[in-house]
């Protein structure tokens, strides 16, 4: 079997964390894809507005109708920073013989060796990189360290193509603290609802 995990803040979940997953999925063959909302994330110390269990609600709501997308609360333990590495632990054990796929963008492959333990995280997981249709192993190399630049070309990466998707949670926060509505195809309209129910941005 073959399970991605794609861990994130998701303040607020919008189709940028769907609709590229979705062609990850496709392309790999997942079985299924395990979300993984943050309660604390240790990249952003103090930065999410919305509360863990009001972003897992969003993110529970925005899967719905996603089949083999599910949510996993191993993160939202209150109190504790969430590292990748611990998770990965985590669903190695409790899914043994099983390829596990890390979902991330390059955003974050630039930052690998900034994360907790990398090179353990690189151990047990593949890594499964969301890359735009045009862009060149060059451009990509040049912003990596050494030694994770080495991982390319290993069995340890593989690049996804996917179509961007042109919307940031940092912009919609905005638009919503100010009522406005997202343009369409931003948000899963039930999260839109949750969102304006709660005025979790307001």
């Amino acid at each position: 079997m073959k399970i991605g995990l794609f861990g994130g803040t998701f303040d607020p979940i919008h189709f940028g964390h769907i609709l590229p997953v979705k062609e990850a999925r496709a392309q790999l063959g997942l079985d299924r894809v395990i979300y993984l909302p943050t309660a604390i994330p240790p990249h952003k110390p103090g930065g999410q507005v919305a509360p863990p269990h009001a972003r897992w609600t969003m993110v529970e709501m925005a899967l719905l109708g996603e089949p083999g997308f599910v949510a996993d609360p191993f993160e939202l333990t209150p109190h504790r920073e969430a590292f990748t590495v611990d998770s990965v632990e985590h669903f190695r054990t409790t899914l043994p013989n099983t390829d596990l796929y890390l979902i991330i963008g390059c955003d974050s492959f630039a930052e690998l060796h900034t994360w907790q333990r990398w090179q353990d995280l690189v151990s047990m997981v593949k890594l499964a990189v969301l890359v735009r249709p045009d862009w060149r192993p060059g451009a990509l190399e040049a912003q990596l360290t050494p030694d994770v630049a080495a991982l390319i070309g290993t069995d340890k990466v593989c690049f996804v193509a996917n179509q961007p998707v042109s919307v940031s949670a940092t912009d919609l926060r905005r638009l919503l603290a100010k009522g406005a509505r997202p343009p369409e195809g931003w948000l899963p309209g039930l999260v839109l609802e949750y969102i304006r129910k709660y005025d979790l941005y307001r």
